[in-house]
């Protein structure tokens, strides 16, 4: 039966603050039963502590995150600005571990902690550059998905809305479905719907590839006309569900018709509300929805 859960960067603050064992037993306190692990460092410390968290609390963790290759910038490319603590000062980032570097590690942490699903969290930058890049982009992710399947994991591939870019007529999440056939694919109904596409369309187009959904709303914030022109770029915003515009009655029963198991909601910025209380408005309207089942 499908479960309703989250990705866990929307809580990495809290994990960073509280430690995984006390922000897991805040997670759980919501009502959720399944998590996906993202933007966390998986410490031999916080492996444990997860292990201890699902067995006091009730809940499993279900996908995990690793990227296919270490992670490189394209040549000129200026870096990445650093995240701010409340403080102001910088946030190291995690390490990024990937697939060809740390294999043994990331399988053994899914074992350890029940975990079949891994999911590429972002196509690297440079493969985008061309269809050609994009084909060896699916090989490779391919290839590593075979290797994985032998160790009782499956390889997904989590999409933004660059993906829908065309290519001699063909997005770019259709290259990479199409020139391969052992990775899934987590679709985020946000980015596609901001890449210009029907989420519910998308879903019974990958049908049975598609497992994994992120339920992610889309909302226009309220202009702040003091920033002249350039608000009009911050009014794009990510939102609680059911608290934006998208249709998630139709996405949440589309996907369960195609065989999804696992809806893991996200949320990228909350906007100064506590993700937690985010996460509780989330929930309720989800179960408001018809949907308390998944819970």
């Amino acid at each position: 039966m499908a479960k309703v859960g989250v990705i866990l960067m929307v809580i990495k603050d809290k994990v960073r603050e509280l430690g995984v064992y006390e922000a897991m037993r805040q997670y759980a306190e919501i009502g959720f039963k399944t998590a996906e692990i993202s933007q966390i460092p998986m410490t031999p410390e916080n492996v444990a502590e997860f292990k201890r968290a699902m067995t006091d609390f009730g809940f499993t963790v279900d996908s995990m995150t690793a990227s296919l290759e270490p992670f490189k910038m394209p040549a000129g490319a200026p870096p990445r600005p650093p995240r701010l603590d409340k403080d102001g000062k910088p946030i190291p980032m995690p390490k990024m571990e990937n697939l060809a570097e740390d294999y043994d590690k990331i399988v053994a942490d899914c074992k350890t902690l029940g975990c079949r699903y891994l999911r590429i969290g972002m196509l690297p930058m440079q493969y985008a550059a061309s269809k050609e890049l994009l084909i060896e982009f699916a090989h490779k992710a391919d290839a590593m998905a075979e290797k994985l399947e032998a160790d009782g994991i499956s390889l997904y591939y989590h999409n933004h809305h660059l993906e829908f870019a065309k290519y001699d007529g063909q997005t770019a999440l259709e290259i990479i479905r199409d020139n391969s056939t052992k990775i899934g694919f987590e679709i985020d109904v946000h980015w596609v719907w901001r890449g210009g596409y029907d989420p519910v369309k998308v879903i019974k187009a990958f049908g049975s590839r598609a497992k994994l959904i992120h339920l992610k709303d889309y909302r226009i914030g309220q202009l702040d006309p003091s920033k002249g022109f350039g608000a009009m770029a911050d009014i794009v915003q990510f939102a609680e569900i059911g608290e934006g515009s998208l249709d998630f009655p139709a996405i949440i029963n589309t996907a369960k018709e195609t065989g999804a198991e696992f809806f893991f909601i996200e949320q990228d910025n909350t906007y100064g509300r506590d993700p937690y209380d985010s996460l509780r408005i989330s929930a309720e309207n989800i179960k408001k929805m018809g949907f308390a089942d998944l819970f």
